[in-house]
């Protein structure tokens, strides 16, 4: 995607000067500072992790695969293999993708030769990246087609709300949820996005509306808790959002905040009539081992200062954090909910668009499981 009508993906592999590096756009500097941060080996990448710089479930389980490439530039034995995997795995447990990266790379280099590893593993790295942004772009296209069925039926703007980031920011290059959005654009529908601020981190009103500025897509931020506001008054046509894991059954699990734009959409506008609600998403997001997403997915639990403190621009144009709440108030931050079945309408995947019921039916364990 394009940031100052320069191309940009998220992530790539530098390998000028004595010493192999990744690089990454970082995310927590945004919408404020644009800046790369090189990463130089594996507890580098794993900080990145943890703290966002990269996050969003694609791009986390890119910069898995290139964290696995990071720890073998010293030693490509079977144990730094397995305490890499180990260490990538543990730095955020509710997106899928991360572990699905770490055992695609462990499958491709656990038979190799220890003189083959290192190379095999920058090139499975690039693979996954290629592949992502591969499958975004069909995601891309099938969403299309429901954004311009809309338009169709409601000669008008289409009004779409979305809630977190799964742009291009949250993947290789792209996104999920928006790829369908730029898609429309780039093909001339009328289209407005309503960006929820998506608190505690502000992903929304941060990168969501940064990147949708760059692209020339109208688009307005508003409060997390308006979005029903705006379904009941009729401004909301529908709602895309991504996800970081879904069920065999269809559930999904996403940023917190999720299930309550689902089901507001459920009950539908002031006529009761139901606004649809989709989940764009790539396969290896699909967790084919679990069925029931409520009880069975970990939900990660933030640190407190997330809630607590906000970042932003003082009127001097300097970056600064404030502390929002009483001191030695408690604070819980789950990061994440689940959106069961019954309230979505679609998962919109790289294959096409279809009901959760018909998930499994469809992709099954194919070669994403």
């Amino acid at each position: 995607m394009l940031v100052n009508e320069q191309h940009f993906r998220t992530i790539w592999p530098n390998f000028d000067g004595d010493r192999a590096l990744v690089q990454v756009i970082d995310q927590t500097k945004l919408p404020h500072v644009f800046e790369i941060a090189n990463i130089t080996n594996l507890q580098e990448m794993l900080h990145a992790i943890k703290t966002m710089q990269v996050r969003g479930a694609p791009l986390i389980g890119a910069a898995a695969a290139y964290g696995i490439a990071l720890a073998l530039v010293d030693s490509c034995t079977d144990a730094q293999l397995s305490h890499a995997a180990s260490a990538l795995i543990a730095a955020r447990p509710t997106a899928v993708n991360l572990k699905w990266a770490v055992d695609r790379m462990l499958a491709r280099l656990l038979p190799l030769p220890l003189q083959d590893r290192l190379h095999g593993a920058w090139a499975e790295a690039a693979a996954i990246c290629d592949e992502d942004v591969l499958l975004n772009q069909a995601i891309a296209k099938h969403g299309l087609e429901i954004i311009r069925l809309q338009s169709e039926n409601k000669p008008r703007t289409i009004n779409i709300l979305t809630h977190c980031n799964a742009g291009w920011l949250a993947t290789v290059d792209f996104g999920t949820a928006l790829a369908p959005i730029y898609a429309a654009h780039d093909a001339g529908i009328h289209i407005h996005v309503w960006v929820g601020e998506t608190r505690p981190r502000n992903q929304g009103a941060s990168l969501t509306s940064w990147e949708l500025g760059q692209h020339g897509v109208p688009h307005t931020v508003i409060s997390d808790n308006a979005g029903g506001h705006l379904m009941m008054q009729g401004q909301v046509d529908m709602v895309i959002v991504g996800a970081d894991r879904v069920t065999a059954k269809g559930d999904v699990c996403n940023k917190i905040g999720t299930y309550l734009k689902a089901l507001a959409a459920y009950h539908g506008d002031v006529a009761g009539v139901r606004i649809p609600f989709y989940a764009a998403v790539p396969s290896p997001t699909i967790d084919w081992t679990i069925e029931d997403g409520v009880p069975d997915i970990e939900i990660e639990e933030r640190h407190a200062d997330e809630l607590a403190w906000m970042s932003g621009k003082l009127a001097n144009g300097a970056i600064a954090s404030v502390n929002i709440l009483p001191s030695d108030t408690q604070v819980a931050n789950p990061a994440f909910d689940v959106t069961p079945a019954k309230f979505v309408t679609g998962i919109i995947t790289e294959q096409g668009v279809y009901a959760p019921d018909q998930l499994r039916g469809v992709l099954g364990r194919g070669a994403y499981a």
